[in-house]
């Protein structure tokens, strides 16, 4: 049997990963794949420009259409990222009858329905599992592993950029700015950081992840979305006393009205394992109702972890050029007819515990204030306390940790909180996340 030719679009990080872990482990993937699988073309964008991987036998070319077009190539892989671009590529591939790889969450997560869409109804493949956690195959897990599983809920640290500096700020007692610079340094993060320090890289996997698991299309516009860069180191050190640490998280829950879905920094208990997650690792927990709690932990981004999810796409393709298309794997786990609308529920009907951090004039009757602000709108106190002494303007940090309690109910406190005379600046809100399962979901 012919070996199955591939045409890589972008030869950058990934892409020069994909192309030597092919080339160490290329017996062992076609004896797995039951065919040969070899890289004949790739597009790059400046041809002088010396590669990390070997390119022999690969015909370059600047011009990525040559590689969806070409009829001698059977599978495209893209790894160019972006969405207009990547989209029109992989549109185009299609429509000339051949398979797509992708590791680009973005795309799938805003313009995934019509991909899917166009693939399924020329009975091809568009694989993605490298979109998701690197080289964590948690999308395999779902669609597949735990195919008899009502899924519950799903929360994971989803992007290494936010859990780096998060991590950098608990361990090294360092403020954001200056471990973001270090994560920057070090390639952790972009010279632009937003879209992973806002939490719209997370927000993205978290949308594929949700569709997988709950059986919905794909809707990014649907997840509130809060990323890090107000935290504080005072955050940072009163969480750690109160038994917790901060970490960016990616939960999807199953509620009696709908789904929840959401991605925002929280305090996790520190006996937990996602609290103990460190550095760009990424990690989910799954819970299923007959499965009960999984746990996917691993590198979630770099060359080789995310060439090896690339990989195993890949074989899943090549595995597929030979079976009937009404009987694959549905790209997002349900059949495309059964998918349904997310029904997402508003982020102001989640009930869930808060930490507040406010700042407060030194004067007596300041708690009382905000403790019958509280109390007026059904938010009960686990924990107070004033940390520490008053400032040189007379201002003390007052730090709350709420019960369980109506999202909404806990924004028009704080709201009358800021307020007050008594207060001085504008109040933290991190929601706090007890990871276990709770009477409303």
């Amino acid at each position: 049997m012919k070996p199955v030719s591939v045409g890589v679009i972008g030869l950058g990080t990934v892409g020069a990963g994909t192309v030597d872990v092919l080339r160490r482990n290329g017996e062992e993937i076609s004896r797995r794949a039951g065919r040969e699988i070899k890289v004949t073309r790739a597009a790059v964008r400046d041809l002088a420009r010396s590669r990390d991987c070997n390119t022999a036998g690969i015909s370059l070319t600047a011009n990525p259409h040559e590689i969806v077009e070409d009829p001698g190539i059977d599978v495209v892989i893209e790894l160019i990222g972006g969405c207009d671009v990547a989209f029109d590529l992989i549109s185009a591939a299609l429509n000339h009858g051949k398979h797509v790889v992708t590791a680009n969450k973005a795309l799938i997560a805003t313009r995934g329905n019509e991909i899917f869409h166009q693939a399924s109804s020329a009975g091809l493949v568009v694989a993605f599992e490298a979109a998701v956690a690197g080289g964590i195959p948690v999308i395999k897990v779902l669609r597949e592993g735990l195919a008899g599983n009502r899924v519950e809920r799903l929360v994971g640290i989803l992007n290494g950029t936010c859990n780096f500096i998060l991590s950098g700020m608990q361990d090294e007692r360092s403020d954001y700015a200056e471990v973001l610079s270090k994560a920057q340094a070090n390639g952790y993060a972009e010279a632009e950081p937003s879209v992973d320090v806002e939490g719209v890289d997370a927000a993205h996997k978290l949308t594929i992840l949700a569709s997988i698991a709950y059986g919905v299309h794909l809707d990014f516009k649907s997840v509130h979305v809060e990323g890090i860069s107000d935290i504080t180191q005072d955050d940072i050190i009163y969480a750690r006393e109160l038994g917790y640490r901060i970490k960016h998280l990616g939960i999807a829950r199953r509620l009696p009205n709908g789904l929840d879905l959401r991605v925002h920094p929280c305090l996790v208990g520190d006996d937990h394992l996602l609290s103990n997650v460190s550095g760009v690792m990424n990690a989910i927990v799954v819970n299923g109702d007959a499965v009960g709690e999984t746990l996917f932990y691993g590198a979630g981004a770099g060359a080789q972890p995310t060439a090896s999810a690339v990989i195993a796409d890949l074989v899943d393709v090549v595995r597929t050029l030979t079976s009937d298309p009404g009987n694959r794997v549905p790209h997002l786990a349900f059949q495309p007819a059964a998918l349904a609308a997310p029904g997402i529920v508003p982020l102001s009907e989640i009930v869930c515990a808060h930490y507040l951090r406010l700042t407060a004039h030194d004067r007596p009757g300041v708690l009382a204030d905000i403790t019958r602000i509280l109390g007026d709108y059904q938010v009960s106190i686990e924990a107070i306390r004033q940390q520490g002494s008053a400032d040189a303007l007379g201002n003390v940090p007052v730090v709350i940790v709420t019960h369980r309690a109506l999202e909404a109910n806990v924004a028009m406190a704080v709201s009358d909180i800021e307020a007050l005379s008594t207060n001085a600046r504008a109040a933290t809100r991190i929601r706090l996340e007890t990871l276990e399962i709770s009477v409303d979901e």
